[in-house]
Parts: C-alpha cells; structure tokens; sequence
C-alpha cells in the first residue's frame, strides 16, 4: 500500500457502513447508489438515449436526466438552459437571431435559450460532447430527448435487465422558469405519475440547486426529493469558496434570502433541509478538498445528516478530472468516499464507479 493509499484510509478509519454488503431490495445493487451523471458522460454526448442506455449496461443504478422546458410546454433533457456548448446550434444559420442575454442576479447569460424554441426545432439539433478533451466521435449523431422518451427508456431498461432501474431528474433554474411561464415542477409529477413512479418508495429522485420548489414538491408529491449543494472553488487551505452563480440558490437571490450554500450544511441548515428532502447532495470538495497536496475531509458533513435521517449522495466523479493526490486511480476518490458513507455518487463514468463498489463490498 503506497503512501496515499495510506492516507485515503487513515482519513476515514472505521468500520464499513452496514450497507457495504448488504442488498437494496428495490435496486438489488449492493453499497452505495451509483447515478450515472447525464448518463454515460464520460464516453458520449450527454442527455441522449445513447448515454442513458450505456450507463445501464454498465451497471448504474439510476440515470441523470436534467429537465428543461421549450417554448411551448414541453419537457426535454440538458444539462443548462442553454444550447451552444452541448448542441450544434451553431451549425443552424435559421436560428441565429435566437441569441439573447439573460441577467441572473449578479452575472449574465448570452447563448441560446432552450425556452425560446419549440419541441419540433429543439428536434433538429444534435447533441454534442462538452468537454474537449473527450472524444467527439458521436458528435451530431444523437438527438436532443423529451423526458417522456427518457421514462420510456428507463421502463424498457428496466424489463430488459431485470432490475429496476431508477431515474434522478433535476429540474434546471425552476425560478427562470416560472418567471417566463414554463414551470416544470407540476408537469414533472404528473409525468412520473402516468409513468406509476408517483410514490415514496419508486426508485425516483427529484433534484434541485433551489429550495423553494423543493418545498412545493413536498406537499405535491410523496416521492423523494434531493437537495444540492454548490460551491465556486477551493482555496489555499481546502475551504471551499462561493462566487456567483454557485454561492446561493436562485431562488434565494430573487426573494432576498440572506445567506450562501455553506449554510444548508450547518447543523440548522440540515434540519432545515430535513424536513423537506430525503437527501443532501454536497459538491464532493465539501467532503473532501486538498490542502498542500493532503485531503481535508469533512466527514461530520456525512455524520450530520446521517443523524437527521438524511442520505448523503456527492457529485461529480471523474477518471479524467482526478485531483493528483489520486495518483491516476480513480477507483481511490470511490474508496475514500464510500469510506466516510456517503450514501451515493453522480459519476460520468458509471462502468468505473460500479466497479469500485463491487469492490469495496467485498
């Protein structure tokens, strides 16, 4: 075992959850719940059938449909509300006067907004992958998915495979989106509804960045709800920092709510958070940040709201965003979380976050 090897352990001695080995009876899926982030992410376009099916095949519990609205009313899946960087609306000539700036508090957006095109358009674009430094091999082949699809999907997955698969939607700026006319939250639940996931026990999570459409959901619906928790970055000491847009929720801003995400995390934030939501979902440099080249981890975070009764899930795992203390292996930044307890993780590459489970359940 080599230094960081060491160290990874050391930071988080204790004995495995009890969930370490033992079997989810809706998901038979052993340890922590594995989200694929955006589906497969990591090796094709994200919010496509094609990554949402990958991401099944190699063994994720839950797939990540992010949930927007088009200009007449319907649900379709991206990662923003915008179009430039995950589609080839570029490449569209017909659309180019689309363009348009949008202010969000304190900074500003110019792209093209999913809001101002209609389901039909929106189904003339093809989606491509974000990240540069990834393949573009499927760029332009897949197209933009409705949600309906992606619950059609996950019902096929579902009986082709077995096991139940389960699905975490995360509204997308549910305030812009009331404010312009597009609420997304009652058509979420009917939706869910007709597709028989409308309880507390379907393998369903609704996310949000937000609160307050988080606390109209719960007096919508009994399914389970999820609150996330951003940040900006971190500094010198392993302290995360907030810089608009990711030091408060939206929702916050509009109505003049006086603090920052750092204080959903605080012992009143997670009451607060309690009696809303089954789940906190921390940016994972909450949990474990770096300092001088050593992890700063923060396991009371976990043990906080373990003790209210929340499961705390973390986000984004990736084999090639790894911080160096890693030493390559991305299986090691699984361990040391599993290690603390963290209940589930948002991976873009869920083949390697499947693995490490099986492994750690050993």
């Amino acid at each position: 075992m080599n230094r960081r090897q060491l160290v990874i352990t050391a930071s988080a001695a204790m004995a495995l959850p009890a969930y370490a080995k033992a079997e989810s009876p809706s998901l038979k899926s052993p340890g922590p719940q594995i989200i694929a982030h955006r589906g497969a992410s990591g090796y094709l376009p994200e919010h496509t059938l094609a990554a949402y099916e990958a991401a099944v095949r190699m063994g994720a519990d839950h797939i990540e449909p992010d949930v927007v609205a088009t200009k007449d009313g319907h649900l379709v899946v991206r990662h923003d509300p915008v179009l430039t960087d995950s589609t080839d609306i570029l490449s569209h000539p017909e659309f180019a006067d689309r363009k348009r700036t949008v202010s969000f508090g304190t900074f500003e957006i110019t792209d093209f907004f999913v809001s101002d095109f209609t389901l039909a358009e929106i189904k003339t674009l093809r989606a491509r992958q974000v990240f540069a430094d990834r393949s573009h091999a499927d760029d332009d082949r897949y197209e933009i998915p409705t949600l309906q699809e992606v619950l059609g999907l996950r019902e096929r997955l579902s009986r082709e495979s077995g096991r139940t698969v389960g699905i975490v939607p995360e509204i997308k700026f549910p305030t812009l989106h009331r404010q312009v006319g597009l609420a997304i939250e009652e058509k979420l639940v009917d939706m869910l509804d007709r597709a028989g996931l409308n309880s507390a026990t379907a393998p369903v999570w609704i996310q949000s960045f937000e609160q307050a459409n988080l606390k109209a959901l719960k007096k919508m619906t009994p399914i389970k709800l999820l609150q996330l928790v951003s940040g900006s970055d971190v500094d010198p000491t392993g302290a995360v920092t907030l810089l608009p847009p990711d030091d408060k929720p939206y929702d916050w801003v509009v109505s003049g709510r006086a603090g920052t995400y750092a204080d959903m995390l605080t012992q009143e934030g997670l009451d607060e958070v309690a009696t809303y939501a089954a789940v906190v979902s921390p940016w994972k440099r909450w949990l474990v940040s770096f300092s001088n080249g050593q992890p700063v981890v923060r396991k009371d975070i976990v043990d906080n709201a373990h003790a209210r009764g929340l499961q705390v899930f973390t986000w984004t795992l990736r084999n090639d965003r790894l911080d160096p203390f890693y030493a390559g292996d991305p299986a090691a930044e699984y361990t040391q979380l599993f290690h603390m307890g963290v209940d589930g993780v948002f991976s873009d590459f869920p083949d390697t976050a499947v693995a490490a489970r099986d492994k750690f359940a050993q």
